[in-house]
């Protein structure tokens, strides 16, 4: 079980929200986030679509922490996701596999999803270290990513929001000019 993975959970929660636009919303809006992970899925009601909103707002504030360099309340906030919610591994076979381990997949969609999400941050944090969550840098975005680059320079969740201060720099003259740091094809 590569339990790295499941931090991309937690980047797809958070980016659900930005500024006035919510993709959780509504009820939709949750099975749209949970329509490629089967293994969350199940019967949704507003009582989990309250829930994975607070996620997400846990979730972001270790992206926020992380970004502001303040690793220790980082870690704290993710600490406390991984203490109310409890990962409950088991050793499973399936589709012509060998023994490997899994999730159990008892316990709300909500509950699932914040144990394993809390899990992947950690291990993907104990590995990578910390300083490889992002909050995005452009103007107007609230996106968070993990950068992947060799030299740990990702500023921005995507090419199209590292091009933004060139384009505004361009666009006005008298702006001031913005450096943006060199990519990698992680961006």
């Amino acid at each position: 079980m590569d339990l790295a993975s499941y931090a991309d959970l937690a980047i797809d929660l958070v980016n659900t929200q930005r500024g006035r636009q919510d993709d959780l919303r509504d009820l939709e809006g949750l099975r749209a986030l949970l329509v490629h992970r089967p293994h969350l899925g199940g019967r949704i009601a507003h009582r989990d679509l309250d829930a994975m909103r607070e996620l997400r707002a846990q979730l972001r504030a270790i992206f926020v922490s992380a970004a502001r360099g303040d690793e220790d309340d980082a870690v704290d906030r993710l600490n406390t996701l991984l203490i109310h919610h409890p990962v409950h591994p088991q050793v499973s076979r399936h589709d012509g596999q060998d023994w490997h381990l899994h999730f159990n997949e008892a316990g709300s969609i909500p509950d699932r999803y914040a144990a394993r999400t809390a899990m992947g941050l950690a291990a993907k944090i104990a590995d990578q270290g910390i300083d490889r969550l992002g909050l995005c840098r452009a103007e107007g975005c609230e996106r968070v990513f993990f950068d992947t680059t060799a030299n740990r320079s990702r500023r921005y969740c995507s090419d199209r929001c590292a091009g933004r201060p060139s384009v505004t720099a361009a666009c006005h003259p008298s702006a001031p000019r913005v450096n943006v740091p060199a990519r990698d094809s992680g961006q």
